[in-house]
Formats: structure tokens, sequence, C-alpha cells
């Protein structure tokens, strides 16, 4: 299936990488509007609990980003979207390692006991930062020498670990907003990235299905 005109489809390198800049310039919009209310006393009578909230919502806005480029690609033939993967993949690590350290630093001003004390004793965070830490491996590998290094097959079996991360991700914001009674949000995560992983399994398996069929039609032939 290809849905996007050809215009869209062949872009040309120069303009794939006009628009990788403008995404990474946008992805970074998010960031900077919690610098600009930081200074203009603008993150309301909570500023710990905006930070925390902005910066784990944009980290699953990014995740989910990522998970989406495969199937759009797919969907509309437009392969250039592969080259914003990586970025956006990156991006999300970002606003998870914001989202820690705003826990680190702010809930706790980096008390290692009381960090582990949650940890420990709060399975939402005890899920958050198993997320964090099967992510700190994707970021360090996300360069193109560390892909020429791995291995293209070794560096895509790592990077599969995104899809454990990004439910572990949902389950960390799902208990967090189910003790408060606000599953409305969490439920929304849940149906995109089961409904994303649901298509790369079908996929696959279409995949696997057309790679078996000469096999199987071989002998047919000979009988």
């Amino acid at each position: 299936m290809q849905l996007a005109p050809a215009s869209l489809r062949n872009l040309s390198p120069r303009t794939a990488n006009v628009l990788w800049w403008i995404f990474l310039a946008l992805a970074f919009v998010p960031l900077g509007r919690l610098v600009a209310l930081g200074f203009t006393g603008g993150l309301g009578a909570n500023p710990l609990e905006f930070i925390t909230h902005s910066t784990g919502d944009w980290t699953l806005y990014f995740f989910c980003i990522t998970l989406a480029v495969t199937p759009l690609r797919k969907i509309t033939g437009m392969n250039w979207l592969v080259k914003m993967r990586r970025m956006l993949g990156l991006m999300a690590f970002l606003y998870l390692s914001l989202h820690f350290t705003t826990f680190v630093w702010f809930d706790h001003f980096f008390d290692v006991s009381e960090i582990w004390k949650d940890i420990v004793k709060r399975p939402f965070i005890t899920v958050g930062v198993l997320a964090l830490l099967l992510s700190i491996p994707l970021a360090v590998t996300s360069t193109n020498g560390m892909v020429r290094r791995l291995g293209g097959k070794r560096w895509q079996a790592l990077h599969r670990l995104i899809y454990l991360i990004v439910p572990l991700g949902v389950l960390h914001y799902w208990w967090d907003k189910a003790g408060k009674n606000l599953i409305a949000q969490p439920l929304l995560f849940a149906v995109l990235v089961g409904v994303l992983l649901a298509l790369r399994v079908l996929w696959r398996q279409a995949k696997r299905d057309k790679a078996a069929a000469p096999s199987k039609a071989a002998p047919a032939a000979r009988s």
C-alpha cells in the first residue's frame, strides 16, 4: 500500500535532510516551553507536578511516534520517514531522562536512600526505572559508528527492546494515573501502542508466510 502521492514518496535527499532538521527543532519545542514557563512563573501552583507530567507525557508521545514510523512508511510508501526514526527515539530518551532527573533532583534532592525506597516500594516507579535502564543501551548505540560495530542484525535485535520499553512506559503511566482515577489518557496510550505492536506482528507473520510459500509449493510441483 502506498497511499501518499509520488511527490511525497520520492523526496530528494536534500529535502529529507531539511525535514529532519525541522522535525528535530519541533521536538525541542516542549522543552523550550518548559524552560520559558519556568522563567516566567508559568508552571502553576505545583511546578514539580507540572514538570513531571509534561516530561512524562512527551516521553510517551515520542516513543509512540517512533513506533508509528514503520507502519506509516509501509502504508504511505514514504521511505524517507525511516531517516527520522532514530532521532525521534533519541528525543524520547531525552524526555525520559528529564522525567527521571525531575524525580531524582526536584522530588528527592539526590537522597539516594529515599530514591531507592521509592523505587522498591512503588511498583509504577520500579517499572519506570526499568524502562529507563533498558533505554540506555538503545541511546548509546544510536550512532552510525555503533551500528557498524554491532552489525546490522545484532543492532536490530538490540533495538527491538523498544517493544518492551514502550509497554513498560504505558504501564508506568497507567499505574500512576489509576491511583488518581484518571484512566482515559492511559487507556488511549495502551490502545495506540497495542495497535502499533499488533501491526508489526501481523506484517512479520505475513512476511514469514510469503517466504515459506515457495518452499511449500516446490514439493507440490515435483509431485
